[in-house]
Parts: C-alpha cells; sequence; structure tokens
C-alpha cells in the first residue's frame, strides 16, 4: 500500500507539473517581443478588446496597473465595473519574467503558486503606448492601450496580428471603457 501511494503521489506531482508548465508556454503561432523593458510598461493600461473568459465575464471600463516590486517582480492589479452586480471587481497578483528580462514573455500570478503565461507579442517599442497580450493559447487575447481609445491604424494591426496567429477575431470583445457611473 505505501508503494502505491508513492507512486500515486508521483504521477500526481508529475501531472500537476505538466499543467502548469503548460500554462506558461507560448502558442506555436506567436513570438514574444524582444527589446522588452518591464520599466516602461509600468504603470496604467486600459483594456481595448479581449476574448471572453469567465474571470472577465462581463466587466466593462477594464485597466491593468503595473508597478514594480522587490527582486524583479511586478505587481498587477486587475480592475473592472460589472454593470450587471453594479460593482467595481478588482483582482491583484504578481508577475515576473518567465526567462529572459528583455523578453516579453511573463508568467503572472493571482493565485498562490499558480502562474499563467502573458506573451507580449505585439508592442509599440518607440513609446510603449499599446501592447499585444496573449496568454498560453489562442483561447486569450487582449489589447491593450495607455489610453481609453487606439487608433483604426492600431486596431486594424492588432486584429491582423491575431488573425494571423490564429485566435478568433470575430469573436472579440470592444472594452466600452466610458461607462458613465
Amino acid at each position: 500500500m505505501k508503494k502505491y501511494l508513492q507512486i500515486l503521489g508521483f504521477w500526481i506531482l508529475f501531472i500537476t507539473a505538466i499543467t502548469i508548465a503548460g500554462c506558461i508556454g507560448v502558442p506555436r503561432s506567436l513570438e514574444p517581443v524582444e527589446g522588452f523593458v518591464a520599466d516602461r510598461y509600468l504603470g496604467k493600461w486600459y483594456e481595448i478588446a479581449r476574448l471572453n473568459h469567465r474571470f472577465e465575464k462581463d466587466l466593462e471600463a477594464v485597466t491593468a496597473e503595473y508597478s514594480l516590486l522587490p527582486e524583479g517582480k511586478i505587481r498587477v492589479i486587475n480592475r473592472g465595473y460589472s454593470k450587471e452586480k453594479g460593482r467595481w471587481k478588482q483582482i491583484t497578483g504578481h508577475a515576473k519574467s518567465v526567462s529572459d528580462v528583455s523578453i516579453g514573455h511573463l508568467k503572472v500570478s493571482f493565485f498562490g503558486p499558480f502562474y499563467a503565461s502573458y506573451v507580449i507579442f505585439g508592442l509599440d517599442h518607440r513609446n510603449y503606448q499599446y501592447a499585444f497580450v496573449s496568454g498560453y493559447n489562442t483561447n486569450y487575447l487582449w489589447l491593450l492601450s495607455r489610453e481609453p481609445k487606439v487608433s483604426d491604424f492600431v486596431r486594424d494591426e492588432f486584429i491582423e496580428a491575431a488573425r494571423m496567429a490564429g485566435f478568433s477575431v470575430k469573436d472579440l470583445i470592444w472594452v466600452d471603457q466610458n461607462l458613465n457611473l
């Protein structure tokens, strides 16, 4: 029985490790940006568009705020308004580089030791005014901007880059950043 429990424990740990590692991968169709500078990425970003998922369901006026923590980590505060519930929802986590700090591939955690991939695959390298972000697969996609609106050029560039990478651009949600609360 003891041997059986040891083997079972090994397999549970192995499967958990594989699952967690899979969540910090990069979609095959994407390459994270190079020349990423975390200090320039800090501050407030507006969510312009996203693919729907349960943790942001029905949220509008969504923002992400990034600030520096010790040991090279980045504090992440995501906030959005639920019209359905009539209140703001907020969650705080942290992010850190997966490998090289100059590569736009971070892992972010909002729940203890569990991390998810944060892949920056498009970035305004000159001014850090917009970013195209993916998760570990093509089910997770965001367009972020320093302003509540983006130009048609940025919008079209985002849609084309996402389409070429295999994202379902027809399912994009365009976030209302102009709520009258």
